[in-house]
């Protein structure tokens, strides 16, 4: 292996104006585990932390001075804040750089998380918790969608996994977790704990960091939508949280709370109508993403109100941890229904999968509505089928309405499906609570009707998607996965609304899906044709050919400029190249050329652009004496997709360009040179970062 040290070859000539540059890459970017383990480290201390908090309230209220309606307020407000978040992250990705926005909102989360945790009273607990509730929702939109689209589609299935677990793996582990902590009479620890993983989670992004443009430059600034999501949101949840000590029909509780809900629908309505929206109400408007909403909005508030009802007669009866424990069976059974539905991401029983969540759902619920209350085993049997049915249903829901529409999309889909749930899952309750405990001044009748409403959501849930289906025609598809992660198209097509009532011949949604999955062979389903189409890997001889082409690693950047240029001095003249810029959805990889729009979600967009600057650097190594080809691969971790090129075209040399520093900053810049000089077989010549005659460096 050749290296090069502090050359001061000059930079070739650029257009005018200086191109900006991406921020250094972490060590392990681009590797599939650490930025999965990220987005588990970012969701799980919120979401644990929010069903876990009924055991902890009357230990922070009286350590930090706080009536139990203000602790009713602050998780009022940090579950507003969670609904806000998604729509906020939606609009923030558009117009700025995405990963670093994700660095933003991981640092805020670790700032809140300290406040609440070292809280001396109900300001400083009320401003943490609200931003540990703002920033997860953020995180999620930020992080969740790259994880999906930013990987090779066999990744796809253990994504959708692991975010199933995430969310209500954590939600159900919540009340054991809670009761443990109860149980020292402490609620300090645990907060600290959550920060602790918070921290964990920024150090993590910090380890994946790859910089990535705005999704899109040109998309409106819609202050109005976020208005109406923030302020219906505070609104609504402030005033289902006063029902803790105030009258449904109160003034102080039934005005905001009517008025949030006509703000969230008037945000529907604005959304629909829009040209540009923010939200992508408009195109799920079809059969399958409108039943998947249902499906999701209905089992939330059915298993998150069931459980809060169960657990607020059985606190009088159990300590903390006991009745914690009596809860375990909804973890294990969301965990293991997690790693089921697995075994049926890709395939047409995703559909079948979301009823069956919703049937064990309606079964568990009246199990726990049997008895009130409820014996030790009717409330292990009845959560563990309650376990089942959320495992089953919420997620597997998501994907029916995000594979409806393209994958880049898909921060919208979110967006608008976890404020959704969000309202369904943290709203109804306290309403429901409410009505169980205050109506005849003894829970056991009234909890018994509420239960019979948890009742009626699941099975009614069920019921719509099933009568939506043969309304629409729908013959359950299996999702095109390669189409879907091609950007433009959804993995399949979903027929109108009630179009068996409407007018006119409607084709089958098979036949639609054949005649779709033809039209798109120039779009998405180029996707998996050019993977197919791939040379296969050859085996370097032990003495290399010397007439392979030269393989430059190239991202747009003023370093692997400056590394060509330098090449072009040290090799003879005339010498065959490839110039190679890797990339990948969402975290795009390079640099693009100035003036170049895209949609980073899109992987027909982003490889548009990376075949632009790849011909860009191809016009650089003519200049440089070289007779260059481009060459746009679509390839994570990058090291990996420059050793495979290299072995593909049997190139003799690959140049990369270091900055070469020894601090950690010079370790993370140089991870990718580094992975490819110690993996590849073929000799690397790595440039290090020189300086022009002017004495300003290249990069």
């Amino acid at each position: 292996m050749a290296r090069l040290r502090n050359s001061t070859a000059p930079l070739p000539p650029e257009a005018p104006g200086r191109r900006p540059q991406p921020w250094r890459p972490g060590p392990l970017a681009g590797d599939y585990a650490p930025s999965a383990a990220m987005v588990i480290l970012f969701l799980v201390p919120y979401l644990g932390l929010s069903s876990a908090l009924q055991p902890l309230t009357p230990i922070i209220a009286v350590q930090l001075h706080m009536s139990r309606q203000t602790i009713g307020l602050a998780s009022g407000l940090a579950n507003a804040g969670y609904a806000v978040g998604t729509v906020l992250a939606v609009q923030l990705a558009q117009l700025l750089p995405q990963r670093r926005l994700l660095l933003g909102y991981a640092s805020a989360l670790v700032l809140g998380s300290v406040l609440a945790a070292a809280a001396t009273g109900a300001g400083m607990f009320i401003a943490g918790h609200v931003l540990q509730g703002l920033f997860t929702s953020m995180l999620l939109i930020a992080a969740a969608p790259p994880l999906f689209l930013g990987f090779p589609a066999a990744k796809l299935r253990w994504t959708a996994v692991i975010l199933n677990i995430c969310i209500f793996g954590a939600v159900a582990a919540g009340p054991l977790v809670g009761g443990a902590q109860a149980s020292f009479h402490a609620w300090r620890p645990l907060f600290w704990i959550v920060a602790a993983i918070a921290a964990a989670g920024l150090l993590m992004s910090l380890l994946t960091f790859q910089d990535a443009p705005p999704a899109d430059p040109s998309a409106p600034r819609d202050g109005l939508a976020i208005g109406l999501a923030a302020a219906g949101s505070v609104a609504a949840f402030w005033g289902a949280a006063e029902l803790l000590t105030h009258r449904f029909l109160d003034p102080v509780a039934v005005i905001p709370l009517l008025v949030g809900l006509v703000l969230i629908a008037t945000l529907w309505v604005y959304q629909y109508r829009a040209r540009r929206p923010l939200l992508t109400v408009r195109n799920l408007a079809s059969t399958i993403p409108v039943s998947g909403i249902i499906v999701a909005v209905c089992a939330a508030a059915a298993s998150t109100s069931a459980i809060a009802l169960t657990a607020t007669v059985l606190a009088a009866r159990y300590p903390p941890l006991h009745l914690g424990l009596l809860y375990v069976p909804e973890l294990i059974a969301a965990v293991v229904t997690g790693v089921a539905f697995g075994a049926v991401f890709d395939k047409r029983l995703i559909h079948y999968f979301a009823l069956t969540g919703l049937v064990f759902l309606a079964a568990g619920v009246l199990v726990l509505r049997s008895a009130i209350p409820p014996s030790e085993m009717l409330t292990l049997i009845g959560s563990g089928l309650t376990g089942v049915g959320i495992g089953a249903s919420v997620t597997p829901a998501l994907f029916l309405a995000g594979f409806s529409l393209r994958s880049a999309s898909i921060q919208r889909v979110f967006a608008i499906l976890e404020l959704l749930r969000a309202v369904a899952a943290f709203m109804i309750v306290p309403i429901l609570v409410h009505f169980a405990t205050t109506l005849t001044g003894l829970p056991t009748p009234a909890m018994s009707t509420a239960l019979w409403i948890c009742f009626g959501l699941s099975a009614g849930g069920a019921v719509a998607g099933i009568l939506l289906y043969l309304l629409g025609r729908v013959r359950p598809p299996a999702p095109a996965l390669a189409r879907w992660m091609g950007g433009q198209q959804p993995a399949w097509d979903s027929p109108a609304l009630l179009a068996a009532l409407r007018t006119g011949k409607v084709r089958p949604a098979l036949a639609e899906a054949a005649a779709a999955a033809i039209a798109s062979v120039d779009s998405g389903g180029r996707v998996a044709a050019s993977l197919a189409a791939r040379p296969r890997r050859h085996p370097v001889p032990t003495h290399a050919a010397r007439t392979g082409p030269v393989l430059f690693a190239y991202d747009g950047s003023d370093l692997a400029a400056h590394a060509i240029a330098e090449a072009g001095q040290q090799l003879p003249d005339r010498r065959d190249a490839v110039v190679l810029t890797v990339w990948r959805t969402f975290g795009v990889g390079f640099v693009p050329e100035p003036g170049t729009r895209f949609d980073a979600a899109c992987a027909d967009d982003v490889r548009q652009a990376a075949e632009h600057t790849a011909a860009h650097g191809a016009a650089l190594a003519t200049s440089a004496g070289f007779a260059a080809q481009p060459l746009a691969v679509e390839g994570t971790p990058a090291w990996k997709a420059v050793v495979d090129a290299a072995d593909d075209h049997q190139a003799s040399l690959i140049v990369i360009g270091s900055h070469g520093h020894g601090r950690l900053g010079g370790r993370i810049a140089d991870s990718v040179a580094a992975n490819v000089a110690s993996r590849s077989p073929r000799p690397v010549l790595v440039v290090h970062a020189g300086r022009r005659p002017d004495g300003h460096g290249p990069g």
